[in-house]
């Protein structure tokens, strides 16, 4: 049998150690979904009305906005992607710590301040990581790295469903139920501390060590990557190939303030953006958090709602494996358009039924909307989830990549604010026809899709500059064409992979 080489197994354990910090992300996702409907919880803080449940959602993300516009950019460029993530996730742990021990009559207050210090850390931990996992990897595998992310995120909300079904089962005496909500949160942190403990014996990214001028140790780093994988020669040319594309856009003068004035930057900007708000807005905000809610409408108990969303969350891990073998092969485009389709249907069959059959009076159509429910699930699973955040890690240059990510990820946050107090409020106001809203947002994603986002399946992070300079108008062309571009084929060792090098002299 075929030996691994040592640089596809470290990256993999890599990549796989890194989702650990996106499981931390999902479990706080998917356990507050069932906190949401614990008896004990809703006690605690005073029965809070669909509003306020609203808040304590939306809340988190207003923590994670604050976190990509004004926090995890400096973090990931000065302390570098490892430091940056153990300090989200330190900041996470103390955020669970304020809503584990929410009580008295400050319960609420207290709950919500821990909701926004969670959402700053998980800011932090949710772009750093993805930002290591598409620098370490190599260009036509980067895909499926950055979509291990993903797969962690979906784990951790599964396992969130779960421990949520599990505590239904705690003593339901007084103490018990004050208990027991408070533990199934407190339990994220012991992957917390592991992940956290791991960081520091990590190794930094070779991107961001030539972006400190500590090249000894940007070629160690990436020799220990593509071990066994590359040449020394194909090696050592990566490795060039990155230092003169840091070299270029710090000659540029090029700083975060780029991103808006550089017409080929801003146009990728927002792309990113604008694809992070959609993945928010077709509404997958509100399903993670109101899926056991939404469920107990369609005549489910609580304990049946929260197993069915157990099954739902662990069917998406599957779903998200998938994803990680096809994202490469079919491309962003391709998959980004499957899953927006599906959830759109699914949208729509849910709508309709609850129309022709109001309050629950037909149960064959409360199971088909459960089924449908399910596809929804799927769909997101296989589309936006993981393919928004590859495509948003991707298509920066180095010198403006973690600003990029963390603008980009903030339109992920105002999608998430408004979908998550829209759903709830929706629900009771106007009852099935939300479906139909979130519906819409989803049809008119697939045209925008196909429109204006150019595939980026297998080119390199140093080519992208080439991509997007075709993606623009010809007017922001032609400024430029007073300067000569050389455009030069170099032979990487691989007769099958041409780099296309554009330097402009």
């Amino acid at each position: 049998m075929k030996r691994l080489a040592k640089a596809v197994l470290r990256l993999h354990l890599l990549c796989l150690f890194f989702a650990l910090g996106s499981f931390v992300w999902g479990y706080n996702v998917g356990i507050l979904s069932s906190v949401l409907v614990h008896p004990g919880f809703r006690r605690t803080m005073g029965y809070p009305t669909a509003s306020q449940r609203g808040v304590i959602t939306a809340i988190y993300y207003l923590g994670t906005w604050a976190s990509y516009i004004f926090i995890s950019h400096p973090a990931s460029d000065r302390m570098g992607r490892r430091y940056a993530a153990l300090t989200g996730i330190t900041i996470v742990a103390v955020g669970t710590a304020f809503e584990s021990g929410a009580s008295g009559p400050g319960a609420y207050s207290m709950m919500i301040a821990g909701r926004i210090i969670s959402g700053i850390g998980t800011g932090l931990v949710s772009t750093s990581v993805p930002l290591y996992q598409s620098e370490v990897a190599p260009a036509g595998k980067r895909g499926k790295y950055v979509v291990l992310n993903h797969v962690g995120f979906v784990i951790g909300l599964a396992v969130g469903f779960w421990v949520g079904y599990a505590v239904t089962f705690w003593s339901n005496t007084a103490y018990g139920e004050s208990v027991s909500w408070r533990f199934s949160l407190a339990i994220n942190l012991i992957p917390s501390v592991i992940f956290g403990a791991g960081l520091p014996f990590l190794p930094e990214t070779p991107r961001w060590l030539i972006e400190h001028g500590r090249h000894e140790h940007a070629l160690r780093s990436l020799y220990w990557l593509r071990e066994e994988s590359f040449t020394n020669e194909q090696i050592h040319l990566e490795l060039s190939r990155i230092c003169d594309d840091v070299e270029e856009y710090r000659g540029s003068g090029t700083s975060w303030l780029t991103l808006f004035r550089d017409a080929n930057l801003f146009s990728r900007l927002w792309r990113a953006s604008l694809l992070q708000f959609m993945a928010q807005m077709c509404g997958a905000a509100a399903m993670k958090y109101y899926l056991p809610t939404l469920l107990e409408k369609l005549g489910l108990s609580t304990r049946i709602a929260l197993l069915a969303g157990g099954i739902e969350s662990t069917l998406k891990i599957f779903m998200t494996l998938l994803e990680m073998l096809l994202i490469d092969r079919l491309g962003r485009r391709i998959t980004l358009v499957s899953g927006t389709l599906a959830m759109g249907f699914a949208l729509l069959i849910n709508g309709v039924l609850g129309q022709v059959y109001p309050d629950n009076t037909n149960r064959s159509a409360d199971i088909v909307c459960i089924v449908f429910i399910f596809v929804y699930a799927l769909g997101y699973s296989m589309g936006f989830g993981p393919a928004a955040w590859v495509y948003g890690s991707e298509i920066f240059p180095t010198a403006v990549r973690a600003r990029g990510l963390n603008f980009s990820a903030s339109g992920s946050s105002v999608g998430s604010i408004v979908a998550a107090q829209v759903w709830p409020v929706g629900i009771e106001e106007i009852g099935s026809n939300i479906y139909f809203f979130f519906m819409a947002i989803n049809f008119i994603c697939i045209p925008i899709i196909l429109l204006f986002y150019p595939e980026t399946k297998g080119v390199s992070l140093e080519d992208m500059d080439l991509l997007f300079k075709s993606q623009q108008p010809p007017s922001a062309v032609d400024e430029e064409a007073d300067e000569p571009v050389t455009v030069t084929t170099i032979d990487s060792g691989h007769p099958k992979s041409p780099v296309l090098e554009a330097r402009r002299r």
